[in-house]
């Protein structure tokens, strides 16, 4: 209880500053929950991705079909939506880049904002130091047998950038995080869909059992 009631009365101490990086801290952790139910909702997975390759090299059409049908994620209901375009006589590269670019874009919402905090918290913590320091060195609270005061002040004036970059360093984790998660994602899009058109034909026929069904 004495360690809470120490860590309010310092985090008072850093000045009004501290309430909006804690609303900045408080913004980041609700975008990184978010986020993560997001792609972990959306991602058809790393797993899907290796299996759905496996299948297709082993030239088992039928496999990778049924894979496609019972998985969940944008990048198996692309490919179920490719197959049965090939299956029209639709061209599907077309289709397959703005879909997955939709997609994309839907993954990388919010991701923005991360990146501004990182850069933006530290600033906000700097502006509490400076802001304090200010007030340390007052000409009017400069007196005699105030050094001890002042260096004080000054103590408790650094509070904000500590908490600022703690801020950014918790906001950079979590974006960089998301970021790698993304940049797989990208990577198995573009090699099954790569393998989806050139091996359309035989998906479609392999799909008239599965994904038609």
């Amino acid at each position: 209880m004495e360690n809470i009631v120490a860590g309010l009365e310092l985090f008072q101490k850093g000045g009004l500053v501290m309430y909006v990086l804690l609303l900045c801290s408080l913004f980041v952790m609700a975008i990184g929950v978010e986020r993560f139910q997001y792609f972990r909702r959306m991602d058809s997975g790393r797993g899907f991705a290796r299996e759905f390759f496996a299948l297709m090299g082993n030239e088992d059409y039928a496999g990778a079909m049924k894979l496609a049908q019972e998985s969940s994620g944008n990048m198996a209901e692309i490919i179920i939506q490719a197959v049965e375009r090939a299956a029209d006589g639709q061209e599907v590269s077309s289709f397959m880049e703005i879909q997955s670019g939709v997609a994309l874009s839907h993954f990388r919402r919010r991701l923005y904002y991360l990146n501004v905090i990182v850069t933006m918290a530290p600033l906000l913590g700097l502006l509490g130091t400076i802001s304090g320091m200010i007030s340390a060195f007052s000409v009017f609270n400069v007196q005699s047998a105030q050094a001890t005061a002042i260096t004080g002040g000054v103590g408790e004036a650094l509070i904000a950038t500590a908490f600022g970059l703690c801020v950014a360093i918790m906001a950079l984790a979590i974006h960089a995080f998301f970021v790698q998660w993304l940049e797989n994602i990208i990577t198995d899009m573009e090699q099954a869909f790569s393998l989806v058109e050139a091996k359309q034909a035989e998906l479609t026929k392999a799909g008239a059992a599965y994904a038609f069904a």
